[in-house]
């Protein structure tokens, strides 16, 4: 890449924000801690710190990402102009903008339309892609016109500068000179507002970089994207990147009920109060099956490298235990399908069939749970002999 070309194509506005911003935090925080750090009301800055990080970043991940991005749930005006007013805050653009390159970032993740593809680099993918103009130019937001027909979105879209600026510097500024004057406006803005949009960025940087660079792939290896523990404590339960990967609509990230998700939680506070409706999940047995599968991918790469041979009595125990999972799996699959397709038509006038084709399919779930028992032990079977 020449110069002449990077100097054409930098973003200097954002670069100038992104630079300043962690500058600022980095380096001036700490040189106005040590001038008027007895002067500051800790926990009052300390409590917005966390109370504007929890707004902002929550509202990027229930409200930009799984809301408006993925249409994982139904939300009413009130959720979705609070997310749309404290999302703002992050300084991530708008919804829409956010949602259009996060939607080109799934469809076609880890290729050249990817716009923060982990494989043009760790720095490109973290916020380097937000510093320079895109190849080809800026994308049209043809592929978001289902939030275009939100008024608030729109709103927001427009008004979006203004709204981070006031609430997300604006409001931690005021309550700091309400409390403290002059010296808690300038904490407020250096802690609440600064600082925290700084924790907020790199919250969701790191996982457009870091979980696509290390941590498991235990649903799929298709793609670079992976589960990440860690990741998920400092993310609001968006480090399960593997699993939102291959269940991009699920409204859960972590899926398992130890797997630490608080959008999630909120999520379903919110549809026990009323305010979010028709949550979409994904079968348990279709996640199970897409851990079955990785399963044996790895296995099947595992014998390949393996010198020593495995008893035909051993193998034809998991070969048996595959053969029945997938037929099972495929009973299932039928199953499930003829009985969505008979609830969506509503067949009031044949509740006997509707009736039968559910029970067809709550025993067709048994028999595929009987399978992936089967092949668990006929996997750890061979896994101990292979040892």
């Amino acid at each position: 890449m020449n110069s002449a070309y990077f100097l054409r194509n930098v973003r200097w506005t954002n670069s100038a924000f992104l630079i300043g911003t962690l500058l600022t935090a980095f380096i001036g925080l700490p040189i106005f801690v040590y001038q008027y750090g007895g002067q500051i009301n800790w926990w009052l800055h300390g409590s917005m710190f966390v109370g504007m990080f929890i707004a902002s970043g929550l509202s990027i991940t229930l409200g930009y990402h799984r809301l408006f991005s993925h249409l994982s749930f139904k939300a009413s005006w009130p959720v979705r102009f609070l997310t749309l007013i404290f999302g703002a805050t992050a300084m991530e653009n708008s919804a829409l903008e956010w949602c259009s390159d996060h939607r080109r970032h799934h469809k076609h993740v880890d290729h050249d339309e990817d716009p923060y593809s982990i494989q043009r680099g760790f720095f490109f993918a973290h916020m380097g892609w937000i510093m320079m103009r895109p190849i080809g130019g800026e994308s049209p937001l043809t592929n978001v016109n289902d939030l275009k027909r939100d008024p608030l979105v729109r709103f927001q879209h427009k008004w979006w500068v203004a709204i981070g600026i006031l609430v997300g510097f604006g409001l931690p500024s005021l309550i700091g000179y309400l409390v403290e004057g002059g010296i808690g406006a300038a904490a407020g803005l250096m802690i609440g507002g600064v600082t925290r949009l700084v924790a907020v960025h790199h919250m969701t940087f790191f996982i457009n970089s870091l979980c696509h660079t290390v941590g498991r792939q235990p649903y799929s290896d298709q793609c670079s994207a992976k589960d990440s523990w860690i990741m998920a404590l400092f993310t609001f339960g968006e480090g399960y990147h593997n699993f939102h990967h291959e269940f991009q609509h699920d409204f859960r990230n972590g899926v398992k009920p130890w797997q630490f998700d608080p959008t999630k939680w909120t999520i379903h506070i919110l549809e026990k109060i009323g305010l979010a409706s028709k949550l979409r999940r994904v079968p348990d047995e279709t996640i199970a099956m897409a851990e079955i599968y990785q399963k044996q991918r790895h296995l099947a790469v595992r014998l390949e490298k393996q010198e020593q041979n495995i008893c035909e009595k051993t193998q034809k125990l998991f070969t048996d235990a595959q053969e029945q999972l997938n037929k099972a799996h495929e009973v299932w699959e039928k199953a499930t399908k003829e009985h969505m397709k008979a609830v969506r038509q509503k067949l009031e006038s044949k509740r006997e069939q509707l009736t039968e084709l559910q029970q067809k399919a709550e025993e067709a779930v048994e028999e595929l749970r009987e399978a992936m028992n089967i092949w668990h032990t006929a996997h750890q079977g061979l896994i101990l002999k292979l040892g």
